[in-house]
């Protein structure tokens, strides 16, 4: 057998090895990366366009590092290691991307590499989930809050039983239910928005969830705290993520310490000869008028006779009217 043949059967093997000293109870993670490496035709290295390989697979990560430097790396010395794709069973033509996404984005955004370095598997939908999830698990590189969504993601999909997902993630079955219920009540859309916040374990997010459902703060504002968040923090910050964490975190507790406040009632629209004519709306300073109409003549007057009209209006308001 050639040394480059050996190379390349070897590259997928590497994967399953990297953590297995440190970490005996990656023995799942390590045979489904070895199912991947054993699916491979003929271990085989191959050039493909880029254009030709989707990437459709469940997010497992929030916030992607950026591909930049590996860009620079791969145009300087080479793609090193391969990605690995699957055959699209719709189109014999094209395939999907199984694990690799930094080196395919690197690939694609580069202007001296045309081609990626891929090898092409055997596997079906299943097969393919628990290799990208084994791949990324080995690396133990996924914050808690990545693993909770990429396990919300996989059993609301049918990957699988709660079970199975913890066997591809290597964790406890409880250790999944207990994800899960995080993940459902802070929401997709506010983890998005804070970031994969590594270092943040189960119990800090836990105590969030607490507040959350104490503070009944509308999840927006949230989301628009931790955006602002990510948008102004020094980029000397190690993780953004985690200052967005800390930020939501504070505006939670410091709504639970404040007097709770009478709900103020809806705005509502108004109408003028039955044809909407405005809106009035509370607001935290008192009361909004809005009015709109295309008659200048009577906006006019309207205008003159505002304050005339609201001194009536008080006065009738006194009198009890």
């Amino acid at each position: 057998m050639s040394d480059n043949k050996k190379r390349r059967m070897s590259m997928l093997d590497s994967l399953t090895q990297a953590s297995a000293a440190s970490a005996p109870s990656m023995m799942t993670t390590n045979r489904a990366l070895r199912s991947a490496r054993d699916a491979v035709d003929s271990h085989r290295i191959w050039e493909l366009d880029p254009g030709q390989i989707s990437d459709d697979r469940t997010a497992d990560r929030l916030d992607p590092k950026d591909v930049e430097d590996l860009r620079s790396s791969i145009e300087s010395v080479g793609q090193t290691v391969p990605i690995l794709v699957r055959r699209d069973p719709h189109d014999p033509e094209r395939y999907l991307l199984v694990y690799g996404r930094r080196r395919l984005e690197a690939v694609r955004g580069s202007e001296r590499v045309t081609k990626v370095r891929a090898m092409i598997a055997a596997m079906d939908d299943k097969t393919a989930l628990r290799a990208q999830a084994s791949e990324n698990t080995a690396r133990r590189d996924l914050s808690f809050i990545e693993r909770a969504l990429f396990a919300q993601e996989l059993t609301e999909t049918g990957f699988g039983t709660q079970a199975e997902v913890a066997e591809v993630l290597n964790v406890t079955k409880s250790a999944i239910s207990m994800a899960l219920s995080v993940a459902r009540a802070v929401g997709r859309d506010l983890v998005q928005a804070i970031g994969p916040a590594h270092g943040v374990g189960r119990p800090r997010w836990e105590a969030m969830v607490r507040d959350l459902e104490t503070s009944g703060i509308a999840p927006q504002e949230l989301i628009d705290i931790a955006v602002q968040t990510h948008q102004t923090t020094s980029p000397d910050v190690a993780d953004p993520s985690v200052a967005a964490f800390d930020a939501v975190t504070r505006h939670l507790r410091k709504a639970a310490t404040l007097p709770a406040q009478k709900p103020r009632p809806e705005s509502r629209p108004l109408f003028l000869d039955g044809k909407p004519a405005g809106r009035i709306s509370r607001t935290k300073d008192g009361l909004r008028l809005e009015i709109r109409t295309e008659d200048e003549e009577f906006a006019e007057w309207l205008q003159e006779q505002a304050e005339s009209a609201l001194e009536e209006l008080h006065d009738r308001w006194k009198r009890g009217g």
